[in-house]
């Protein structure tokens, strides 16, 4: 696929700008250059706010809207550099989807002052004002919780600024109990990687890949009179014109359109509504369903509900499939470019059939490091086909042996299932709807630190009583939405 970018560099937009080293916000958790002077360092020292996280303080920049655990992502993960940011696609994804999510929480109750502010902040990070609050980069936990919280912390700070609130206080608007609302990081990335390619694949790919099949199909017409030989790996053959020979780059930039177009209706479908795992834990019914629908509404795109959360959450074979077909369309992108360059050779001793743009001293179009097809006749049948039967059957046999030596003999071992789950820390999500995020993170660190049960704890904390707990915290009910 690289190659095939390489040769296509000058006739498109491949990349954006990453953005300046600067917006990044800090070098590490207030940690000062030790060169500047010492009013220097005093001014910028007092230019930080203290904010709390579950482990404790961090110094935040007082002119960024992130709070202590985007302060602390960065702290733990400096790799990379500005280069390796999330991309900017992702963060407006996120904004589109927790603008509709808020849209969603207020129709079951949450306050409409602290709703409408959550959805304005939203519309602000979806349009890209709020870019240089977002300095994470894509090295981080595999479920982009940092990223998820990175958002949740700049929309509750931004709000609570619209607010009259102090930034930082989680009041009136907070990260997680507000704008994270019915959502989980393990839900809200994927949602925010299936807008996020769907999006760049209707604004970006499939336009671009619009404009070549135009342009090559206006040639074809053009060149539809001239007669020309026709070549085999790259040997005489027989004749053809012009315009046949671009006919068949045509249709190859129209099928790449069609795969891409197929692979869309699994990219439409949304994780957001499964939380942590896949039941919904902690949403409403219905939720999932006017999450999609809202999304749909802001985008113009057809979102769904995805059908299987547990798939959602736990597979990206949608994603996958979209990759395939983008791979697929770069070897044709690749075979194209390649014809033209031959075809273009010269200027006194190639073949010179066709005159280039000079788009630059000493080039045309840049050679790639290899070519997968000369002209009317594609050299490289018997590998692909080889290569192409081979994943087949390996696949296949590979399927057949997992079936019978594997999951037709799979047996569920109740016992050790019940134990796990009841010692299981992650029970203290049942709580949040009743005490809060805060709390409830609370009662499972204090828990972990002193080796207690979630009910121990809690009681000691004060939080709530033993019939509270046993009536709140049933795993049976925590299958599903309520």
């Amino acid at each position: 696929m690289y190659r095939a970018l390489r040769v296509f560099a000058r006739s498109g937009r491949l990349a954006r700008a990453p953005a300046s080293a600067s917006a990044l916000g800090l070098s590490g958790a207030a940690v000062l250059p030790v060169w500047l002077p010492n009013a220097a360092r005093m001014a910028s020292q007092n230019s930080f706010r203290t904010e709390y996280d579950t482990f404790g303080e961090l110094k935040v920049p007082n002119d960024k809207y992130y709070g202590a655990q985007t302060v602390r992502s960065t702290m733990n993960f400096k790799i990379g550099g500005v280069t390796e940011r999330m991309p900017i696609p992702v963060i407006k994804a996120f904004g589109i989807l927790k603008r509709a999510a808020a849209e969603v929480n207020q129709d079951y109750g949450l306050d409409p002052k602290i709703a409408n502010a959550i959805m304005k902040v939203a519309d602000e990070v979806a349009e890209g004002k709020l870019n240089d609050h977002f300095p994470l980069v894509i090295w981080q936990t595999g479920s982009g919780t940092q990223t998820n919280m990175n958002v949740n912390e700049v929309i509750s700070n931004r709000a609570i600024e619209m607010l009259g609130g102090e930034l930082g206080s989680k009041k009136p608007v907070h990260p997680n109990d507000h704008v994270n609302k019915s959502q989980s990081s393990n839900d809200t990335f994927p949602t925010a990687m299936h807008i996020a390619a769907a999006i760049e694949v209707h604004e970006v790919l499939l336009p671009g890949l619009q404009k070549l099949h135009d342009a090559l199909e206006a040639k074809s017409k053009e060149f539809a009179q001239i007669i020309k030989i026709g070549r085999t790996h790259t040997q005489d053959a027989a004749p053809l014109t012009l315009g046949q020979e671009f006919s068949g780059y045509v249709q190859q930039v129209k099928y790449a359109m069609a795969r891409i177009k197929a692979a869309m209706p699994r990219i439409y479908e949304l994780a957001a509504g499964g939380t942590a795992v896949g039941t919904g834990l902690n949403t409403r019914i219905g939720f999932a369903e006017k999450v999609a629908a809202k999304v749909a509404a802001l985008t113009g795109l057809p979102f769904v509900t995805a059908p299987n959360k547990f798939e959602a959450l736990a597979a990206h074979d949608a994603l996958v499939e979209l990759s395939g077909a983008m791979n697929t369309t770069a070897c044709s992108l690749m075979k194209i470019a390649n014809d033209v360059r031959f075809l273009g050779s010269g200027p006194r001793s190639g073949l010179g059939e066709l005159i280039l743009p000079e788009n630059e001293p000493g080039s045309s179009i840049m050679p790639v490091g290899g070519s997968n097809g000369h002209f009317e006749l594609n050299v490289f049948k018997p590998m692909m086909i080889k290569n192409v039967l081979h994943s087949a059957r390996l696949l296949g046999d590979a399927s057949v042996s997992f079936t019978e030596n594997c999951v037709l003999g799979i047996q569920a071992n109740t016992e050790r299932i019940n134990k796990l789950m009841n010692e299981s820390l992650m029970l203290v999500t049942a709580l949040n709807p009743y005490i809060g995020y805060d709390k409830a993170a609370k009662i499972a660190k204090t828990a972990h630190k002193n080796g207690s049960t979630l009910k121990e704890t809690a009681i000691e904390l004060g939080y709530l009583t033993a019939e509270q707990f046993d009536e709140w915290v049933k795993p049976k009910d925590m299958l599903g939405p309520k």
